[in-house]
C-alpha cells in the first residue's frame, strides 16, 4: 500500500457527479469530495449520498470527504453519513481548537465501532484557516489520534485577517511557518498547502508549490484537474536533484572511510546534515517511484 508522500489533493464538488467521476481517475495522490464551500446550502443533505457512493468506485488515490465546519448545523450529520468502509479520511475545515478535533475524533470512533469498521482507520485532516486556528495550531497538531497531517486554507485565513491574498503570497508566510513547525513538533507528516486560485496561471501555481516545498510542505490542495500534474512534478525531486544527491552520498561515504566528516562536492560544503538531506531526497524519490500505477478496469 502506498504510504506517501501525498503531493496533490484535488477537490471535486460533491454535487457534480461528472466532475467527481473524472477526479477519481486522475493522477492526484488524493481526491477530496466536497460537501462544504462548493455545495449550495439547498443541496448539502442530498449530496452526502452522492459522495459516499462515489467512494465505492475504483480510484487512483486516497478518497477523502470535506465535511462542513464544526460550528455549522451540518457537521455532525455529515459525519454520520460519511463514515463508511471506503472512506480514507475526513477533511475538517476551519478547525480552531483542540476540543473540536477531540469531539470529532470521539464521534468517528463511536461510528466505527457501531458499524464494524476498523477502529482508527479513518484519518482526520484539519484545515487551519483562521487566526485562532493558527494561534492554536501546536495544540491542535498534538490533540487527535487520527491526525496524520495538517493543511492550510488561505482563502478564509486572509478573510479572517483582513489581508489581501496576493500572487506573491508574502502575507501567508507566518501562518505557513507555524503550520510546518507544529507538524514537525507533533511528529506528523509534512503539511499540505493551500490552493492556488488563479486557475489559468500554471506558472504561478508551480511557483507557489516550489515556495512551500522549500518551506517544508509535502503537497498542495488543487481546485482544478489541470493543477494536478504540475503540482506532482514540483513535489517530485528532479533528475538533477536525484543525481546530485547520489553524488553527495557516494562522495561522503568514501570520505568518511578515510576519516573525514566534511568535504566539498562540486563546490558545495557537505557534512552530516547535508548528507542526511541527500538521503531524504533519494528516499522521497524512491517512495514516489514505487507508487502503484492505477488499475481502473476492475
Amino acid at each position: 500500500m502506498y504510504k506517501g508522500p501525498y503531493r496533490s489533493w484535488l477537490f471535486a464538488p460533491g454535487n457534480h457527479p461528472r466532475r467527481v467521476e473524472k477526479a477519481l481517475t486522475l493522477a492526484a495522490d488524493a481526491v477530496i469530495l466536497d460537501l462544504e464551500d462548493a455545495v449550495a446550502i439547498a443541496q448539502k443533505v442530498a449530496t452526502r449520498e452522492v459522495v459516499v457512493a462515489a467512494l465505492s468506485q475504483p480510484r487512483t488515490g486516497l478518497g477523502y470527504i470535506r465535511i462542513n465546519a464544526y460550528d455549522t448545523n451540518y457537521c455532525f450529520d455529515d459525519i454520520q453519513a460519511v463514515v463508511t468502509a471506503n472512506l480514507d479520511g475526513i477533511v475538517l475545515p476551519k478547525l480552531e481548537t483542540p476540543d473540536q478535533i477531540k469531539s470529532v475524533d470521539w464521534m468517528v470512533t463511536h461510528l466505527e465501532r457501531e458499524r464494524g469498521l476498523v477502529e482508527g482507520g479513518i484519518d482526520i485532516m484539519p484545515i487551519i484557516e483562521t487566526a485562532l486556528g493558527v494561534t492554536n495550531v501546536c495544540e491542535i497538531a498534538g490533540s487527535g489520534t487520527r491526525i496524520k497531517r495538517l493543511s492550510f486554507g488561505a482563502g478564509d485565513y486572509t478573510k479572517d485577517m483582513a489581508m489581501n491574498w496576493t500572487r506573491q503570497e508574502v502575507e501567508l508566510a507566518h501562518a505557513r511557518a507555524e503550520i510546518v513547525l507544529a507538524s514537525r513538533t507533533a511528529r506528523l507528516e509534512a503539511p499540505i498547502d493551500t490552493v492556488w486560485i488563479h486557475i489559468k496561471e500554471t506558472s504561478g501555481c508551480e511557483a507557489s508549490a516550489e515556495l512551500v516545498r522549500n518551506m517544508g510542505f509535502q503537497g498542495k490542495l488543487c481546485i482544478h484537474p489541470d493543477q494536478v500534474n504540475p503540482v506532482n512534478a514540483v513535489f517530485m525531486p528532479s533528475v538533477e536533484d536525484v543525481e546530485f544527491a547520489k553524488t553527495i552520498v557516494s562522495a561522503f561515504e568514501d570520505a568518511e572511510a578515510h576519516g573525514l566528516a566534511s568535504i566539498q562536492v562540486e563546490g558545495y560544503f557537505v557534512d552530516y546534515p547535508i548528507v542526511d538531506q541527500a538521503k531524504q531526497t533519494l528516499a522521497l524519490h524512491s517512495a514516489i517511484q514505487a507508487k502503484p500505477k492505477p488499475n481502473l478496469n476492475h
